[in-house]
């Protein structure tokens, strides 16, 4: 490509994301959904090596159980860090000045630091009470082999918590790129520990890869805030008015995580209740439907809660209503036929990307049915992360808590009722129904507050 032709495809794009809010957030999405998309491709390549070296066997069912409550830690307590830090992040940026969100910021990283330690020790410390309880139906030796890959496992709760605080500062900044490319570093290290030292390793090259992959992307994202003057360095100064804003945004946020996050650990252990290699099929199975939701959460989430925080912020609420109709649309115009495809070829699509060394032909249509009843939640996981992220900028985070709660009832009755009719799959048609109800519980409390703010407004 010629110079000149990157100059117009440059100020072609320019054209395209500026302007209106829907605009901005268009051009943020697809920043973010070009590099997620990359990460996923390797990714994907990261689960074709792993379907290859271990197959369904016992020790990647270890590796996953160990991996759960790491996992879900890191998607409670990290996870929704950031939505509770970025709309008071702006908010005093905006009006306090850059001191006065570099204050924040060193006081958010200190208290979330100190409570992501104390929780690292715990889950070491009581893993021989809750370990077997989550691997029910494990051997003792499979039992012990978990417990030393969740040793190995266990720093990256730390990790994952500075990348997400460091991550959520650059997003406040519509630095978008370098956030979502970053984690391209976990499944790269896995990927060739696997083919340099896999022999020797074994599975605990998966554990080595997720905490070196870490590492490498605190460095990235640490010198990308270096050079927009951001002090990387703890500080503590004191629990003042805006980071006890913070806190109570992230009450109710860490609460319906919890509750939220709870499903994945009782789908896991219902998992491992049934036969050997249930747990591994069953992630198998979630990870293809898996990439165009990350794809669509990740992308959105990132890029639309510093817009919506601001339109609200502004008592815009003519622009919410217009952006949240205006996305939902296209999101459902793309993804619907994504999920149709999906379940059409499901059998198809796992005997291409897995079946191959320990992936035998039974794998394949065991995976294939989880995988084709996974892909009916696709169409509406991106319209309900946009509510979420409303609700999350009208700081009304007790609603995700509530949605939450009652997701985790409904998940384990599912659970339980769908199992006896399809065995493991019946565990991916259940979480599909669970975001079929969680959508329509928070859309209808979004819609809810968006006219009552205004008739407020135009009082």
């Amino acid at each position: 490509m010629k110079i000149w032709q990157l100059h117009n495809l440059l100020d072609y794009w320019k054209k395209l994301t500026s302007g209106s809010v829907n605009r901005q957030i268009l051009g943020a999405a697809i920043t973010v959904a070009f590099g997620t998309a990359l990460v996923k491709v390797v990714a994907v390549v990261r689960e074709i090596v792993i379907a290859w070296k271990f197959g369904t066997g016992d020790e990647l069912d270890a590796f996953l159980i160990a991996l759960l409550v790491p996992e879900f830690i890191i998607n409670v307590v990290a996870g929704s860090f950031n939505a509770a830090l970025i709309p008071t992040y702006i908010r005093v940026r905006e009006e306090e000045g850059a001191k006065a969100a570099q204050r924040l910021f060193s006081g958010a990283t200190v208290w979330s630091l100190g409570l992501l330690g104390i929780t690292t020790i715990l889950i070491v410390a009581s893993a021989p009470l809750y370990l077997p309880h989550l691997a029910s139906g494990f051997s003792a030796e499979k039992v012990n082999l978990t417990f030393k890959l969740l040793c190995v496992i266990s720093p990256i709760v730390m990790l994952t918590g500075i990348v997400t605080i460091w991550s959520a500062v650059l997003n406040a900044g519509e630095r978008f790129a370098l956030t979502a490319l970053s984690p391209i570093m976990t499944p790269v290290i896995t990927i060739v520990l696997l083919f340099l030292g896999g022999k020797f390793w074994g599975v605990f090259a998966l554990a080595v890869g997720l905490v070196g992959g870490a590492v490498l992307e605190i460095t990235l994202l640490g010198i990308a805030l270096r050079r927009q003057r951001v002090s990387l360095l703890p500080r503590w100064y004191g629990f003042d008015d805006n980071l006890r804003q913070v806190a109570n945004q992230y009450a109710p946020m860490i609460a319906g995580g919890f509750l939220m996050c709870s499903t994945g650990i009782v789908d896991q252990a219902m998992a491992a209740t049934l036969l050997p290699g249930s747990v591994a099929a069953l992630n198998y199975g979630n990870r293809l439907s898996a990439f165009p939701i990350t794809l669509m959460t990740q992308a959105l989430s990132t890029a639309v809660i510093p817009y919506f925080s601001t339109m609200v912020a502004r008592e815009d609420w003519v622009g919410v209503r217009h952006t949240l109709k205006h996305y939902m649309k296209s999101i459902f115009a793309v993804t619907l036929p994504i999920s149709l495809l999906i379940i059409l070829f499901s059998g198809t699509i796992v005997q291409i990307l897995f079946q191959r060394g320990l992936f035998t032909a039974n794998d394949t249509q065991l995976v294939a049915n989880i995988q084709a009843f996974n892909a009916l939640q696709i169409p509406l996981r991106g319209p309900g992360i946009l509510v979420v992220r409303f609700i999350s900028a009208t700081r009304s985070n007790q609603i995700l808590m509530w949605g939450s709660g009652f997701n985790l009832m409904i998940n384990i009755a599912l659970d339980y009722l769908f199992i006896q009719w399809l065995g493991v799959a019946g565990i991916a048609l259940s979480t599909s129904c669970v975001y079929m109800f969680s959508f329509f519980f928070l859309l209808f409390f979004a819609i809810k507050k968006i006219n009552k703010k205004s008739i407020i407004t135009n009082g």
